[in-house]
């Protein structure tokens, strides 16, 4: 039998051990909680470690301390560096005042009419340009500034103001240059990037006068295509044909006309010349054709666009299965279905010896195709550039050097 000592004894020796246990589960609870909370604030301080070390490198940029991604932050900046050069063209002219007046007709009738009182000076349109040179010439697109009547203001984005004339008409490109009257200040211009070096889905940023309110609207896209060829209307009843320009998602308003394609480093890469009612497809004239054109109107009031003299449509599988072609490639030169000679008589090429039904094959061993038809690969020659020529006449290939010449000037 215990007595009663030794039962006490154990007693107090189990609540010493309940106790002991209780209190070792309790603080490695307390030790677990701690250190969950430890975990946190390391955590918490990596984070912050590496949100401050993000935003002092090169992953965000910071804007007016504010933080932006790295290439909104590009954006941002490229936008703040080209916007002085990008412009306003507001074209005014003389527009008839009419007043209404009642003209008696008799037995106290009279009927309404209306006469002129007088012009007065009047907004007709607006669209984009930007300025190329510190002293005052400016690129915009042919259509901006078609009018030989109107007068033309070119309007910073400070609203500075000043007038401008117009230098010379792109006239087979839709490009017109213009200089402003300037006091003297040297003014912000851009600089043209390498459009030949562009890539399909390349980011890039269009700027311009949209809808002829909004001046400086900003957008941005990607290149969607490059080398399309496009049939645009100036909603005038008027068409052109587009070639070789490039496609881009970024919007492009009516009144963004004239304005500049930029790349994210601030180059122009592209005129913005014609867009597809808010479908995202825009198109805009690749600037190493626009900085060729321009230098040509500088020096020559014209550009000197490289003349061969024949008419001709691009071999496509179409034509090769209905005519039995044996090649499968080159320009069919063809006589119109107004009459139109296949070879202009006097021309480069006739003084070369071609002929209608001649097919051109290459053009300085490039090879004529869809992709790359006859004019294309000529407009990057000069008037006066003799160029080989490999042809199929009369069913044998041969080849002929021709010498470009200019177009005839209009009479």
């Amino acid at each position: 039998m215990i007595d009663d000592n030794e039962q006490m004894m154990r007693l107090n020796k189990q609540s010493f051990v309940a106790g002991f246990m209780g209190a070792m589960i309790a603080l490695c609870i307390a030790l677990i909680f701690f250190g969950v909370l430890v975990g946190v604030k390391l955590k918490q301080g990596n984070v912050a470690s590496m949100l401050t070390s993000f935003v002092s490198g090169t992953g965000v940029d910071v804007v007016d301390g504010q933080s932006v991604s790295g290439v909104s932050g590009g954006i941002v900046e490229v936008v703040a560096k080209v916007n002085p050069a990008v412009v306003s063209i507001v074209a005014t002219k003389d527009v008839p005042v009419m007043e209404q007046y009642n003209q008696n007709i008799g037995f106290g009738f009279s009927i309404p009419q209306y006469r002129q009182n007088g012009t007065k000076s009047q907004e007709v349109s607006s669209g984009s340009g930007f300025i190329i040179s510190a002293d005052g010439y400016v690129v915009t697109n042919q259509h901006v500034v078609a009018d030989s009547t109107a007068a033309y203001t070119v309007i910073l984005t400070d609203g500075t103001k000043y007038d401008a004339t117009v230098v010379a008409l792109g006239d087979v490109y839709d490009i017109a240059l213009l200089k402003i009257e300037d006091d003297g200040s040297d003014l912000p211009y851009l600089q043209f990037g390498d459009s030949d070096a562009l890539k399909q889905g390349q980011q890039v940023i269009a700027i311009g006068n949209a809808l002829g309110q909004f001046r400086n609207t900003v957008s941005v896209g990607v290149v969607s295509g490059l080398s399309r060829s496009v049939t645009a209307s100036s909603g005038q009843g008027q068409s052109e044909l587009l070639q070789d320009v490039i496609q881009t998602d970024a919007a492009i308003n009516a009144g963004n006309s004239g304005g500049p394609l930029l790349d994210l480093a601030g180059f122009v890469i592209g005129v913005n010349v014609a867009a597809s009612n808010a479908q995202n497809i825009g198109f805009a004239l690749p600037a190493n054709e626009v900085n060729r054109s321009i230098s040509d109107m500088k020096e020559f009031g014209h550009i000197v666009r490289p003349f061969l003299g024949v008419r001709f449509v691009t071999i496509d599988q179409a034509m090769i299965e209905t005519n039995n072609l044996t090649v499968d490639h080159g320009a069919l030169l063809l006589r119109g279905s107004g009459g139109e000679l296949a070879v202009m008589p006097g021309s480069p090429a006739d003084k070369a010896g071609l002929e209608e039904n001649d097919i051109i094959l290459q053009v300085d061993g490039v090879e004529v195709t869809e992709s790359k038809p006859l004019n294309i690969l000529l407009q990057n020659k000069t008037a006066g550039e003799k160029v080989l020529l490999k042809i199929e006449h009369d069913g044998e290939e041969k080849q002929v050097y021709v010498t470009l010449g200019e177009p005839p000037k209009s009479s």
